[in-house]
């Protein structure tokens, strides 16, 4: 278990050990033919800094080698806004006082007309965690309905039982996001005061039974804000590398969501700019030829534009963040503003003008039958 590996780690050695990397580590990163878990450090260290065009460079054809011109692009489907965690960052906590919602079967056939006419065949399902209205029950229910209409479904819901998930992979569940939200486990207490999701360990160990369950894919990736994110990343990293070595016929994908305003707001902790953003965007790349890396709508358009050639393989357009959000009921509360508004037509648009091809579809699941 992660869990084994994650106790011999201390955040403030990690974190000095971070600041304390000099452009002679960067260097020796930089020149490395497979890079290690001290190199991905060295690279999101301040000292990598003056060496991102470099970084960026090397990311670029790492990218190209591995996934070609291409952009995956997918939707979020906003299931229930129902949630019982209390957490400080998110319009869907328990403690804000908002009207409720969980989308019924009839109301997700109208949600996914909407989709499909976008062209989308990979969608990313999305509800608050509470397990009296979206548990394994619910989603035994509703998976059977959106199978024939996708290619590819992914889940971002409360941590579930490895038996859980083995019952619902069957149901045409491909992929899990499952974000640890930071590593630091005193400020996730912090941040997480009350409901099933306060339990730090069994959130970090939620990879460990997906891998166990036979899951085709699976995200990581942290709250960017809450702490601070160089060492996060370390900690995402040293993850990553734990879950390639152990369930080695899974895919993996990393997420970059920054702490953005919702209702009631809470102001990022720790501030990183777009140039850090692509440092580590880079950093990873330089680290994991194969990792997925995908940026969601809560970057701004022109920033998502710069990133297309940087080393992301996978963006989310025309996005909704609320239950309903495309036909059902457009004024429910979202979960968090988006930045990049723009249409799923207008983002492959713009990727075609930098000569990349927006990917609908990359997997069919007759290949597994």
């Amino acid at each position: 278990m992660f869990t084994n590996i994650f106790s011999q780690y201390d955040w403030d050695q990690v974190k000095a050990a971070i600041y304390s990397k000099t452009t002679t580590d960067v260097e020796r990163a930089l020149a490395a033919h497979r890079r290690t878990l001290d190199d991905f450090a060295a690279l999101i260290s301040p000292a990598a800094a003056p060496y991102l065009e470099q970084m960026a460079h090397i990311s670029q054809q790492l990218t190209l080698q591995r996934f070609g011109n291409t952009m995956q692009l997918y939707i979020p489907m906003y299931l229930s806004n129902e949630c019982q965690n209390i957490c400080t960052y998110c319009g869907f906590s328990l403690h804000n006082k908002i009207a409720r919602r969980t989308l019924s079967a009839a109301e997700i056939l109208q949600e996914t007309e909407a989709i499909k006419a976008m062209g989308f065949e990979h969608i990313l399902l999305v509800t608050g965690e509470a397990q009296q209205y979206v548990g394994l029950d619910y989603f035994k229910k509703i998976l059977p309905i959106l199978q024939p209409h996708f290619s590819n479904i992914s889940m971002e819901v409360q941590p579930m039982e490895e038996e859980d998930y083995k019952a619902l992979i069957p149901l045409g569940l491909h992929a899990v996001l499952v974000y640890q939200e930071t590593y630091h486990q005193a400020d996730y207490k912090l941040h997480h005061p009350k409901g099933k999701k306060s339990n730090f360990n069994y959130r970090l160990e939620t990879p460990d039974r997906l891998g166990k369950a036979g899951i085709h894919k699976m995200g990581l990736g942290v709250l960017i804000g809450l702490e601070d994110w160089r060492t996060d990343s370390f900690f995402t990293a040293l993850h990553l590398d734990y879950l390639q070595r152990t369930y080695w016929k899974t895919r993996y994908s990393i997420s970059f969501p920054r702490l953005r305003p919702f209702s009631g707001g809470l102001p990022p902790k720790v501030e990183m700019n777009n140039r850090e953003l692509v440092q580590l965007i880079c950093a990873y790349r330089l680290f994991s030829q194969e990792i997925e890396l995908s940026i969601s709508t809560r970057e701004e358009e022109r920033f998502r534009n710069h990133l297309v050639k940087l080393g992301v393989t996978a963006m989310s357009a025309g996005s909704k963040t609320n239950p309903g959000g495309y036909v059902v009921d457009r004024q429910s509360l979202e979960q968090f503003e988006i930045s990049d508004e723009r249409s799923a037509g207008e983002i492959a648009a713009m990727l075609q003008q930098q000569g990349y091809e927006a990917v609908w579809k990359d997997w069919d699941k007759s290949f597994s039958q």
